[in-house]
């Protein structure tokens, strides 16, 4: 009889110890501090257009990712580090000037006359139409962080008369107060979204060319030096 106890107690003991421990609860993610952590101040800021990008990749032949750029762009800044969700931007793009380093830019067409790619890519009536829609513009609608130093940046993007929600994801790269030993604040952004260029009514060279476009954007806007400064 004693065996048998003992054979028992054996088995539940064996038994306790092969079932998996109670799990524990994750620990809850740190709240976001309220403010971003920047010594530049709040305010309306102009793109410093020296130091700003906007790049654009889709695919070709799903062999790679063909890149190109707009040269002329635009944006205001309305910045606020104590409470970043009130941040807003606005942007405008010139249509006509995309740049994509095509090698043979300039080539004859069918016709025979002298053709620029670029021109071609921002005039064409299947494209981007410049003629008709000689700006792209993107206006931010909300601000939603997601940690320290992200967000998504919700808005308007209006392309070809069309006009679509957009979410940017953004990171906050930092501030200045004072930029190059100037009394002019700074501050960075970098940001990326994809778009589907079909949404907007832009289909030409389907399905050769992807409908997926990823929009690159880097960018650094200096706010106006105080009235009076440097006297």
């Amino acid at each position: 009889m004693r065996s048998l106890v003992v054979a028992f107690a054996a088995l539940t003991a064996l038994g306790a110890c092969s079932q998996k421990p109670a799990e524990t609860a994750a620990p809850a993610a740190p709240a976001l501090s309220p403010t971003l952590q920047t010594e530049a101040p709040a305010g309306a800021y102009k793109l410093d257009v020296t130091h700003g990008s906007i790049t654009w990749k889709m695919m070709h032949l799903g062999l790679s990712n063909y890149t190109a750029r707009f040269t002329k762009w635009d944006a205001d800044l309305n910045f606020d580090p104590t409470d970043p969700a009130k941040n807003s931007v606005s942007v405008t793009i010139d249509a006509n000037s995309v740049r994509t380093d095509y090698p043979y830019a300039k080539t004859k067409g069918p016709n025979g006359k002298t053709e620029d790619f670029d021109k071609k890519i921002a005039a064409d009536p299947t494209m981007l139409n410049s003629a008709k829609f000689p700006a792209i513009t993107f206006k931010s609608t909300s601000v939603e962080r997601t940690g320290e130093k992200t967000a998504k940046v919700t808005g308007d993007l209006t392309m070809l008369g069309v006009t679509k929600p957009v979410v940017i994801d953004a990171t906050f790269n930092g501030g200045m107060k004072d930029f190059m030993g100037q009394p002019m604040a700074a501050v960075g952004f970098s940001g990326v979204t994809t778009i589907k260029r079909s949404d907007f009514g832009f289909t030409a060279g389907a399905p050769y060319v992807g409908d997926d476009v990823q929009v690159l954007i880097e960018a650094e806007f200096h706010q106006a030096p105080p009235a009076g400064a440097g006297k």
